[in-house]
């Protein structure tokens, strides 16, 4: 079973942590499934970018984003080229190495830290 390994984040991962993930769920269900809650303000629906991941190993595993996604990362916080929605984005057959960016768009229109 391929790994989600995440990166240490602040506040949801301080440690980071490796997890097992299945093939076919997506990023965002793993680490929520994993007690890492990531924000999903749109409840999964692509909606929004508050689940955006930077995927740092294994970007070329998952399948292509769809228009609607890059349309909605264009207005990601920290965007780069290997950042997807963990809700859209779903863990094939590798192992990847996922950052959670510090902030998300709704904290930093809230004056986050």
């Amino acid at each position: 079973m391929p790994q989600l390994i995440v990166l240490p984040h602040v506040e949801l991962c301080p440690e980071g942590t490796v997890i097992e993930a299945k093939p076919g769920e997506t990023i965002c269900d793993t680490l929520l499934a994993n007690g890492i809650e990531i924000e999903h303000a749109c409840e999964k629906s692509c909606a929004c970018t508050t689940c955006h991941v930077i995927v740092r190993e294994g970007f070329d595993s998952l399948e292509p984003s769809e228009e609607k996604e890059d349309d909605l990362l264009d207005k990601a916080w920290g965007l780069e080229p290997q950042s997807r929605l963990s809700c859209q984005a779903k863990v094939a057959g590798a192992d990847l190495v996922v950052e959670i960016p510090k902030y998300t768009i709704n904290m930093v229109k809230e004056g986050g830290h």
